[in-house]
């Protein structure tokens, strides 16, 4: 049940996010949902690797870097869903920001503990 809040939550952000910041457009709500799904699965998969592959980097800036691969995960997410689109890296480093921030605090809201 957790996972469906999550994903909801999430759906519900990147359409928000998509109205309010400019160079972000989604073309309705299931291409959220679809946005939201993907981007789950490129953070559970893909991000791990990137991590693992750009620790000495990630190192050096104290962990900033991590904002860059954020970044690097909605412009693959961008690619592969024609309904989303992200105008440049400087707006998908904003909106991963952004989209981390506000899930933080919606899930530490609505998702129980259990």
């Amino acid at each position: 049940m957790n996972f469906i809040i999550k994903l909801l939550i999430s759906t519900i952000i990147v359409f928000a996010l998509a109205y309010f910041l400019p160079g972000v457009d989604v073309d309705n709500i299931t291409s959220a949902l679809l946005v939201a799904v993907v981007l789950g699965f490129l953070n559970t998969f893909l991000k791990p690797i990137l991590v693992f592959l750009t620790i000495p980097v990630t190192l050096i800036t104290l962990g900033l870097f991590l904002l860059v691969i954020n970044a690097a995960i909605i412009l693959i997410c961008d690619y592969f869903i024609a309904e989303f689109h992200v105008n440049g890296f400087l707006t998908a480093l904003i909106f991963s920001v952004l989209l981390s921030i506000s899930q933080s605090i919606l899930n530490k809201i609505f998702v129980s503990k259990d």
